[in-house]
């Protein structure tokens, strides 16, 4: 089983709010959502490791497909309550730039952070998968994001896979799932080409956030390693993820 960094929250100490203070404006965790329990599962408790990070910020979920509430139920039971809509998205593709966008327009005191990527930490929770997957040194990387007709979102992934590839000082090939090329599985059969070292396979870095229809498609890829997506629901969230949630949520 992989093991992961759990979130604990640190003990710092906290000045207590007084009655006069402004309430913290509500953290509104919006994610894809999906058909898939284990999915729902793993959303759920990254939603929760951040409520228990920082208990004195109000926090809230909400979807922008498949799954309800959506958006603007939620902002409509909030009222006039300040609320930042954090994307717990891995890019900023349509869903940041135009559902979420229009959600909070015309709407005072509510306003969408950015998506949880590009980010270095998101790197080292990629290159921790990888490595208790069993990466060998003669292994070729492709790293499997989902895809978008936002050519901001695949330029972010490309960013990630380069990153990805630093950090490992091995090359990584950038693949989609759908709307943007190459396709997955054609990249794996690519980087099995290239295999020279005896026993070397193909290793796909999941580049996805939970459980789902992408994440099984990715596991259907071919390759001979597949690392699960970033959250999974048998174990606590990374402490990198609760972290970018909690900074997105912070950003002016």
């Amino acid at each position: 089983m992989v093991t992961t960094t759990a979130w604990a929250p640190t003990e710092e100490p906290t000045m207590s709010r007084t009655s006069t203070d402004p309430a913290p404006p509500v953290l509104l965790a919006c994610s894809h959502g999906t058909s898939s329990p284990a999915g729902q599962r793993a959303i759920a408790a990254l939603v929760d490791a951040v409520a228990a990070g920082r208990p004195e910020i109000p926090v809230s979920s909400a979807f922008v497909d498949v799954q309800e509430p959506d958006v603007p139920t939620i902002l409509d039971e909030l009222g006039e309550t300040e609320v930042r809509v954090v994307p717990l998205l891995i890019s900023a593709g349509y869903h940041v730039h135009v559902d979420l966008a229009e959600a909070v327009d015309g709407r005072a005191g509510a306003h969408v952070t950015g998506a949880l990527g590009p980010d270095p930490r998101l790197i080292a929770l990629l290159t921790r998968r990888l490595h208790e997957a069993g990466l060998h040194a003669g292994d070729a990387v492709v790293l499997a994001a989902a895809g978008s007709s936002n050519a901001g979102a695949v330029a972010d992934c490309r960013q990630v896979g380069e990153e990805l590839a630093a950090a490992l000082g091995r090359p990584v090939t950038t693949a989609f799932l759908s709307a943007a090329q190459p396709r997955l599985p054609d990249a794996v059969a690519e980087a099995r080409g290239r295999l020279t070292a005896p026993g070397a396979r193909v290793a796909v870095a999941t580049y996805l956030l939970a459980p789902g229809y992408f994440a099984d498609l990715a596991a259907r890829s071919g390759a001979e390693l597949v690392t699960p997506p970033l959250l999974t629901d048998d174990e606590p969230p990374a402490t990198e993820l609760v972290e970018i949630v909690l900074d997105r949520y912070q950003e002016r």
